[in-house]
């Protein structure tokens, strides 16, 4: 069936603040295999590209300090399993929903607009998360890092799942915290909502918007538009 209006959305640091449980995870590999641990603010620098960019890029960090490069696909390989397993196992120990989120939810179910996640997150940690969190049956489709043959900032993330939906590309609104989100958005021909705070190391400023939010208080003042 063809929904009336679809909303996309982004799941780390834009529905859900999971940098404590990604935090402990990244710093349990670090310290497994001789790195430097990061802080919750340096996490959420860090994450936004999937864990294999997570933990090089945290790595690159080093290397640099250290004057030289970190270049062993194997031990990166490693790490990136071990910190997969590991998050696994403790994925929602600490995260929690961003402020309002629920209430917007069940908004759209209300209204029937159809929804779906786009997060470069791996897709059974996506749905796992999701459902500890208890959002995932608002969700029509979950697609993650690895559901398709490309991911953010790829438009075809978001072009894919909307075909999924049947939806239309005009009558659609992408919701996400970074510039990875805002490049898919705007390729994608989709209005992009920014959520203020994410998981990014660019100002909002920076990244390219249509709107700018704090949280889902009252997000659906700005969606109504749309959909009326």
């Amino acid at each position: 069936m063809t929904q009336k209006f679809t909303i996309l959305f982004d799941l780390d640091g834009t529905l859900i603040d999971t940098a404590p449980d990604l935090m402990n995870a990244h710093n349990h590999v670090m310290k497994k295999f001789g790195y430097e641990t990061r802080s919750t603010d340096e996490i959420r620098n860090l994450v936004g590209k999937g864990a294999e960019s997570m933990i090089g890029r945290s790595m690159w960090n080093q290397a640099k300090k250290e004057l030289k490069k970190i270049d062993d696909k194997e031990i990166k390989s490693q790490m990136v399993k071990e910190f997969i397993d590991y998050y696994g196992k403790n994925i929602a120990n600490e995260s929690k929903l961003i402020k309002g989120v629920k209430e917007f939810l069940v908004w759209c179910k209300k209204n029937n607009i159809s929804m779906a996640v786009c997060t470069n997150k791996t897709e059974h940690l996506a749905v796992d998360l999701l459902k500890q969190i208890k959002i995932y049956d608002y969700f029509e489709y979950v697609a993650g890092y690895n559901t398709f043959e490309y991911c953010k900032p790829d438009p075809r993330h978001l072009t894919s799942v909307l075909e999924i939906l049947q939806g239309d590309v005009k009558k659609t609104i992408m919701v996400g915290d970074s510039e990875t989100d805002a490049e898919s958005a705007k390729a994608a021909n989709m209005p992009f909502i920014l959520v203020e705070g994410g998981y990014t190391d660019r100002s909002p400023g920076e990244i390219y918007h249509n709107y700018l939010i704090k949280d889902f208080i009252n997000l659906e003042k700005l969606v109504l538009p749309y959909i009326n």
